[in-house]
């Protein structure tokens, strides 16, 4: 190194590097790139809300041009170009970038489409309610204050923040080495987490899991997966998957639409339809006859119309793997704790929020403190002063100036400065008794308020109180619904265990609508009532399945075409008493032209041996019931059928038990289970009866002695028949009369083995149903036309029956 010489003092320029360059790094992380973890606002947020208080616009004021906001920040707190301004301003406006808005924009501020804001000096903007509560007691000594860049003016160095923003708003940034990336959260959850800290101040991450459920994002959509939020709040870094929130909508018999209305996060919603329409073109993905974007002020809906041979539960996972509608939000939860970056857990990010909001009512009590001592100062000076009135007033008129009466009063009365200037400047209004009476209640109020506050300053439980307290009035005012709904990924932990174990009914739909209802909604009512409204259904559906389980049971569903599908009961979509439910589309991976038409519950694939099987053409056959113990919900083949056939129906059966079928035209047939040899899931069974004619089976169900079958019809006629006027006959026989058919009481819509104490339920075409007592329904011989059970109006006829065991 060369000798000093002058004023040039030699460094070495690695070392000079290295030292600029920490230098601005941290100008960076601190001053521009990373938010505070007290208000989760970085400088520049935190000075556009500031300048525009100072600017006073307040939600109950115009809004005033963007440029004049623009403006007064960069000229008075931001010395940086107006377009970064701007943009984080317009930000803070758009409802699907922020989850509460801070700033209420008038005008074009971009679309969820990337169409960018109009200019400036075209749109206005003001704060909004929410944002003020960001600023709340700000001119109360609650935060520092920092010179300005060049030391004209003073700004926060923080905003008191009333409730989380950091969380609630989420922030990004990238700074010099480090990126942030927190995404927003539901108000109301937050709040809930921030007080069962308060509450509990050795609360667990896991324990602050149960309340704040997971990021909550200003579009909607769906987040795949509770790992991924889990590593978020435990180590500070996680992976979320979000996807699309996809519908599928019959649109006929043969064809279907996916219908998208909500999309992932941050995501381009008109690229996303570009990136759909070439795929289509390349045919990447095949099987979208049409793409079309019917988005419109009231939300997003865009709208994929499919071939007929198209599956749309296959072309929607292809949608997700190969587009946007499932992206990725890569969580990094870095903050500034006094100004250094470090990543942070939930559990921190809310301590640290905490402790701010303890300095702010700490030093806002301090401040009303000090102010309210000021006050009683002057008040006891005022009330000497009224005291003494006769002796003041001389001394005042005998002094020659403002000087020497000040002197002489603190010189007779022993008042300070502050006090004797305030009876100099009193006014003689003061002299009336209704002012004197007014000083003393003012000064009485003044002492209450005094003890509160030192109180206050004394107890850290009351200041967590009136911070609880405020949260839930924050919460009140501004919460709202979660908007982005979490769903389990495969691969979570069960949530069977979460599930309460409850009765239900299931419903399915001839147009393949399902729902569960608690088995609570629907009354007993005596035989021959007008029922009650079950479900509303569309035009020329009806209800088809109808049983009752509990929500632990594993639902198998059965196809025409002679498939199997299986679900929780749990995972069928509960719905009102009179909604229509839930497409099966939408929760089965069916094949455009397959219809679900038997649904089984099990409780334990242990429970029972076989499954039996019938199909319309009178084919049974029967398998043991473990070759359908599979968790794969893409479908198994249940039984092989022939040309024209379809499956009816599935029983769980064990041996030596006795299986009875019912014919369209009136016929039915009992013979042994143990006549059905056991064959492999994929076989197609051999004959249980043989029909004439064009008849065809329509019920089957397995006797019990001593119970009795109902036999139930179109017109809704029923009766009971004892089980012993059905003799057992060998499979494959013609059968006996179950039911005389006349036109009046229309053909026979099922049969179902039951005994005095279950009730029935039925359902009509038209969505009607009713629940009968089994011991209300006359026991009549086989060959006659049974008793009305419940009376049709118009053309509606009986579509399915149910049995509601007593246990």
């Amino acid at each position: 190194m060369a000798e000093k010489t002058g004023k040039v003092v030699p460094v070495k320029i690695e070392e000079e590097m290295k030292k600029s360059y920490i230098d601005y790094s941290m100008s960076v992380i601190v001053g521009r790139a990373l938010p505070d973890v007290r208000d989760g606002l970085k400088p520049i947020h935190r000075r556009i809300l500031y300048a525009m208080s100072q600017l006073s616009l307040t939600p109950d004021k115009p809004h005033r041009k963007s440029a004049t906001i623009v403006g007064e920040v960069m000229g008075n707190y931001h010395p940086h170009g107006d377009a970064a301004i701007y943009d984080a301003m317009v930000r803070l406006a758009q409802d699907f970038s922020t989850r509460y808005l801070l700033v209420d924009g008038h005008g074009n501020f971009g679309s969820i489409d990337g169409d960018p804001p109009a200019a400036m000096r075209y749109t206005e903007a003001r704060m909004t309610r929410l944002a003020l509560e960001m600023l709340s007691d700000i001119n109360k000594d609650t935060v520092d204050f920092v010179p300005n860049y060049d030391e004209s003016l003073k700004e926060p160095s923080v905003l008191p923040a009333r409730f989380p923003n950091l969380l609630v708003n989420g922030s990004s940034g990238i700074a010099v080495g480090m990126a942030t990336n927190i995404p927003p959260h539901n108000l109301s959850e937050v709040i809930d987490g921030v007080i069962m800290m308060i509450d509990n101040p050795d609360v667990t991450v896991e324990e602050l899991m149960e309340v704040i459920k997971g990021p909550d994002f200003p579009t909607g959509g769906i987040i795949k997966g509770y790992s991924g939020i889990r590593d978020m709040y435990t180590t500070g870094r996680g992976s979320v998957i979000m996807r699309a929130k996809a519908t599928i909508e019959a649109m006929d018999a043969t064809r279907h639409r996916i219908v998208v209305t909500e999309i992932p996060y941050m995501v381009n919603k008109a690229r996303m339809v570009e990136k759909i329409a070439e795929l289509v073109r390349d045919k990447k993905i095949e099987g979208i006859s049409d793409l079309r974007d019917e988005s419109d002020r009231n939300g997003i809906r865009v709208v994929m119309d499919l071939k007929r041979d198209a599956n749309p539960n296959v072309i929607l996972n292809q949608l997700y793997k190969h587009t946007q509608m499932q992206s990725t939000f890569g969580a990094i939860m870095l903050a500034l704790v006094d100004n250094k970056p470090r990543v942070l857990n939930l559990r921190e990010m809310i301590y640290y929020y905490l402790e701010h909001q303890k300095e702010v009512i700490v030093r806002r009590t301090r401040f009303d403190l000090n102010r309210a001592e000021e006050r009683t100062h002057i008040l006891e000076g005022l009330k000497i002063a009224l005291d003494n009135i006769d002796e003041i007033i001389p001394i005042i008129r005998g002094s020659k100036d403002d000087a020497e009466a000040m002197k002489a009063l603190i010189s007779r009365f022993g008042l300070t400065e502050k006090q004797a200037q305030v009876i100099l400047d009193m006014r003689l209004k003061r002299l009336t008794a209704l002012e004197r009476d007014k000083i003393d209640e003012e000064y009485n109020d003044l002492l209450i308020k005094i003890e509160h506050y030192k109180k206050i300053l004394a107890d850290e439980q009351m200041v967590l109180s009136i911070i609880k307290d405020e949260l839930m009035q924050i919460k009140e005012k501004y919460g709202d619904e979660r908007r982005t709904h979490i769903t389990h990924d495969e691969g979570d932990l069960d949530i069977e265990d979460l599930i309460a174990e409850e009765d239900i009914v299931i419903t399915s739909t001839h147009f393949g609508y399902v729902k569960r209802l608690p088995l609570s909604t629907y009354r007993s009512q005596r035989r021959g009532g007008r029922g009650i409204t079950g479900i509303t259904t569309r035009e020329e559906d009806f209800v088809e399945n109808i049983f009752v389980c509990t929500t632990h049971h594993v639902v198998l569903f059965f196809t025409d075409k002679g498939n199997v599908y299986r679900l929780k009961a749990y995972e069928i979509p509960e719905s009102g008493r009179t909604a229509k439910g839930t497409a099966i589309v939408n929760i089965l991976p069916l094949k455009p032209d397959e219809r679900v038409n038997a649904m089984i519950p099990i409780k334990d694939f242990s429970d029972a041996k076989y499954l039996i099987f019938a199909t319309k053409n009178g084919i049974v056959k029967k398998t043991l019931l473990s070759e359908y113990d599979t968790s794969r919900n893409v479908g198994l083949i249940a039984i092989t059928l022939r040309d024209d056939d379809s499956l009816i129906g599935v029983r769980l059966v064990d041996k030596n038990e006795e299986l009875i079928l019912g014919t369209y035209n009136g016929k039915s047939i009992r013979f042994s289970v143990d006549d059905v040899s056991a064959t492999g899931r994929t076989a197609q069974g051999v004959k249980g009866i043989s029909l004439q004619g064009k008849d065809k089976v329509v019920s089957m169900d397995i006797v019990i002695e001593g119970h009795d079958v109902l036999v139930v019809t179109e017109k809704g006629f029923g009766k009971r028949i004892n089980e012993k006027e059905f003799r057992r006959q060998a499979r494959g026989g013609k059968g006996v009369i179950i039911q005389k058919i006349t036109e009046k009481t229309g053909h026979l819509v099922g049969l179902r083995v039951i005994k005095e104490t279950d009730e029935i339920m039925l359902c009509t075409n038209s969505g009607i149903m009713i629940r009968i007592l089994a011991s209300d329904i006359s026991k009549m011989s086989r060959n006659t036309m049974g008793v009305t059970l419940i009376k049709l109006e118009n053309d509606d006829i009986v579509a399915s029956l149910a049995v509601v065991s007593e246990d």
